[in-house]
Formats: structure tokens, C-alpha cells, sequence
């Protein structure tokens, strides 16, 4: 994540705003230490983003998946 000065905060404030709008987010900082977090409203908290499992039930894995392209594969590197 992307940390700004206060002094630039201020002086970009409106492009700042846009790019939060499109889900960036980023960090203030004074005197080079990290003070607010910025992100768009609508966006998840850190820690309530799930990753594990999000596609669950959206496809299905063929049950010879670990042996497809075996053939192919001990043609490449040999048996």
C-alpha cells in the first residue's frame, strides 16, 4: 500500500480521492509514520476479506486430474 505525506495529501487531494473511488487504497503518514488509512467506503476491511474457498461450487475437478497429460509429460522429461 502506498504511503503519502501529509503535505502531498493535501496538495493532490482530489486525485487521491479519484483513485480511491476505482479501490485503491493508501496510507498518510507524518514525518514518514503511517497516521490514517485511506479507502473507498464500500471496500471489505483487511480482515474481512475471504480468500480461501471463494470459488467454492463454481466448478468441478475431473477425477483423473492427476494424471491428465501424464503422457505428454513423460514425453518431455522422460520416464
Amino acid at each position: 500500500m502506498e504511503s503519502i505525506n501529509m503535505h502531498e495529501a493535501k496538495t493532490r487531494l482530489s486525485q487521491l480521492v479519484a483513485r480511491t473511488s476505482k479501490g485503491e487504497a493508501f496510507i498518510i503518514a507524518k514525518a514518514g509514520k503511517p497516521v490514517a488509512r485511506v479507502s473507498a467506503i464500500d471496500s471489505p476491511e483487511p480482515n474481512q476479506q475471504k480468500r480461501i474457498g471463494f470459488m467454492a461450487g463454481q466448478f468441478t475437478v475431473p477425477d483423473d486430474f492427476d494424471r491428465m497429460g501424464k503422457s505428454e509429460t513423460t514425453e518431455m522429461f522422460g520416464g
